[in-house]
């Protein structure tokens, strides 16, 4: 086996991708290539993204319970090792829809980049399964980071990286009031969303959503702002803070909520917070840590929500109930307890 690598050219050293077979002279070629292009992108002043997405789908024959055999659209799962400056990362198991969105979202929420200005370059290739992000200002912080890591509870295994409540108790999170009828009208603009889910499932969503003051008669116009899916919700959510960072409109408003169809964890109450939004929304449940994290930090929790169920955790005290639906009746096995 020989070990192809590809040289970002700022550091003396090259960055070592992954062990690729002699003969596969493609596979050299396209690391080539690569490394064309960030030396390209290095010379900009501006940072220049690669647009890498890949198929999100894929038609595999199955048999149904009748043994008759139909054709089906599978979810993507693909792996991509991310590289910052020379330093090997993580490998994220992604459907692909978003890449470059993913890895900078990933180093924003796990505090390895703070801010998009020290991004010089950002370069996905699928063919070597890797992207390089090269950024300005890494320093020994980073090693420190990458020695205290914490296996989360993402689906599969998430990893944080350095002390999960790093800065977070600094952060000033929005203070406001939430209506019944503001989460009915966001939970009835995302049924929109879940393209892939859909067509194929086995993908989580997540969308950064906004209330924003309305001239009619509602309180509030619930907005969608941006929507991500990905096999793993942590993928999804992280997506969506690098389009914050990539998108001309920076999808901040006074009124924001976050939302996922993913369980509401520790780690997600964490990166929602370093996103400086304080209403979380869910249509699965809330474990202990993220509930108690929530609470330390103020943030809203609502989940089970679907239709006009829901049910809220954390944030009562700004919570207007003002659209109760009509009052089921009480099933006879209730009745008789």
């Amino acid at each position: 086996m020989t070990e192809y690598t590809l040289s970002i050219g700022l550091f003396s050293d090259a960055v070592t991708l992954i062990p690729m077979p002699h003969h596969d002279k493609d596979m050299y070629s396209a690391m080539t290539e690569l490394n064309d292009n960030l030396q390209d992108n290095l010379r900009s002043e501006h940072p220049t993204v690669s647009q890498a997405r890949a198929e999100l789908t894929q038609t595999t024959q199955v048999y149904d319970e009748y043994g008759e055999p139909r054709d089906v659209a599978i979810a993507g799962e693909r792996p991509l090792t991310l590289y910052l400056n020379k330093r090997e990362i993580v490998t994220l198991m992604t459907l692909g829809a978003e890449p470059e969105a993913l890895v900078l979202g990933y180093l924003r929420n796990q505090g390895m980049v703070k801010r998009f200005e020290q991004i010089r370059a950002v370069q996905v290739d699928w063919d070597v399964e890797a992207a390089v992000v090269v950024a300005d200002e890494i320093g020994d912080e980073l090693e420190e980071k990458l020695a205290h890591k914490t296996v989360t509870t993402g689906c599969g295994q998430g990893t944080q990286y350095g002390a999960l409540m790093d800065d977070v108790d600094k952060i000033q999170l929005p203070d406001f009031t939430v209506a019944q009828s503001d989460i009915y009208r966001l939970l009835k603009a995302l049924n929109e969303y879940n393209e892939t889910y859909r067509s194929a499932g086995a993908v989580h969503g997540c969308a950064l959503c906004a209330l924003t003051p309305s001239a009619d008669t509602d309180p509030h116009r619930a907005e969608v702002l941006a929507f991500s899916e990905d096999v793993g919700r942590h993928n999804a959510v992280d997506t969506l803070a690098g389009k914050q960072w990539l998108s001309s409109d920076p999808m901040v408003r006074e009124q924001m909520v976050f939302y996922t169809t993913g369980r509401l964890t520790s780690e997600m109450v964490i990166k929602v917070a370093r996103m400086g939004i304080s209403v979380l929304l869910s249509r699965s449940g809330v474990t202990a840590m993220g509930l108690a994290l929530a609470k330390q930090l103020g943030i809203m929790l609502i989940a089970r929500a679907k239709g006009q169920h829901f049910m809220l955790y954390q944030g009562r005290e700004r919570f207007e109930w003002d659209a109760p639906p009509p009052v089921r009746p009480k099933s006879p096995a209730r009745n008789k307890r």
